[in-house]
């Protein structure tokens, strides 16, 4: 029977039953030849074309064999490798991928017979991380390229280096704090570091329980305290201290009134200044730096509106 020709309707509904994915098992590999059917499957291997390629086959079917295969193994690594790099994946979703190209090569023309013998092969080869779950089999492609073996290097000599700078800080943290406890130990201030603070608790239940909150109070202002590099003690005052007890007996007074009753008393006679001068700490440098700091930004902010406000005023005047 011959042929339909090309633009007839039954050439093109041929040709659209022959466009998408077809069976597996009705694919020859020595001819690439995909069939619809059983019928046109049989019909193809008793033609005198597939006569001839098999008899080529059957002279050296290792050699066809071999060749089928590392074809098809260099196209999956290569779709792998590109699509997927070394990240975990499905196996069936990386053959779907394949074989979404209509003219790829098949399986059934390699040594393996399925694909969980080929997902086999990758991992005894040591091409791919292989490991089985509940899900299927899952791979995983090892890069062994130079370029990925001199990047792994540099990646570890980078860690190295990171953890030999990590110990040499924390060595030079340690001789530090050795010698900081040695200098504080000889100045007699390591007794007033290691003071012990305990929680507020009465040992028996009938006990009263008294506050005792002493407020000193400085005679000169809090705006004369500076803290700069080249003057780093401060004097200490001793002036009145009022102590606040609550007991039902005494009279409650809150902090604020006695510190206005000491404001009010600027004639009183103080008991004369302690010599003995205090370094300043670390942390009361920064709070004092601080404090100076939101003075100075608040005097510009008060100038900056000041200077607004005279030049809105002329404005108006001159309109």
């Amino acid at each position: 029977m011959p042929k339909h020709e090309f633009l007839t309707p039954k050439a093109i509904a041929n040709r659209i039953k022959a466009k998408g994915l077809q069976k597996l098992r009705w694919y020859c590999q020595m001819c690439q030849k995909q069939c619809r059917d059983e019928n046109g499957f049989q019909c193809h291997i008793r033609s005198e074309s597939h006569q001839r390629q098999m008899g080529l086959f059957s002279e050296s079917p290792e050699m066809y064999m071999q060749g089928y295969s590392k074809e098809f193994l260099d196209d999956f690594i290569k779709l792998l490798s590109r699509r997927w790099g070394t990240k975990r994946v499905h196996a069936n979703l990386v053959y779907q991928e394949y074989i979404s190209d209509r003219h790829h090569l098949h399986m059934n023309a390699t040594q393996w017979e399925t694909l969980t013998d080929f997902v086999k092969y990758l991992g005894k080869q040591g091409i791919c991380a292989v490991d089985e779950t509940s899900k299927g089999w899952f791979i995983a492609w090892i890069d062994n390229s130079p370029k990925a073996l001199a990047r792994q290097e540099a990646i570890l000599k980078k860690e190295r280096q990171e953890q030999l700078d990590e110990e040499q800080s924390r060595r030079m943290i340690d001789e530090q704090v050795e010698r900081a406890t040695k200098e504080a130990a000889a100045s007699g201030m390591l007794e007033k570091l290691s003071e012990n603070y305990t929680e507020l608790k009465r040992e028996a239940e009938e006990e009263k329980i008294t506050l005792n909150i002493s407020a000193t109070i400085s005679s000169t202002p809090a705006s004369t305290i500076t803290a700069s590099s080249n003057s780093s003690t401060t004097p200490t005052s001793t002036s009145a201290t009022p102590s606040l007890s609550l007991q039902k007996q005494t009279q409650k007074k809150s902090l604020s009134a006695l510190i206005k009753e000491s404001n009010i008393q600027p004639h009183k006679p103080q008991p004369p200044k302690e010599k003995e001068q205090r370094k300043l700490t670390a942390m009361e440098q920064i709070i004092l730096e601080e404090t100076e700091r939101k003075k100075s930004r608040l005097k510009s902010h008060i100038v900056t509106l000041l200077n607004e406000t005279i030049y809105h005023s002329k404005i108006v005047s001159y309109v």
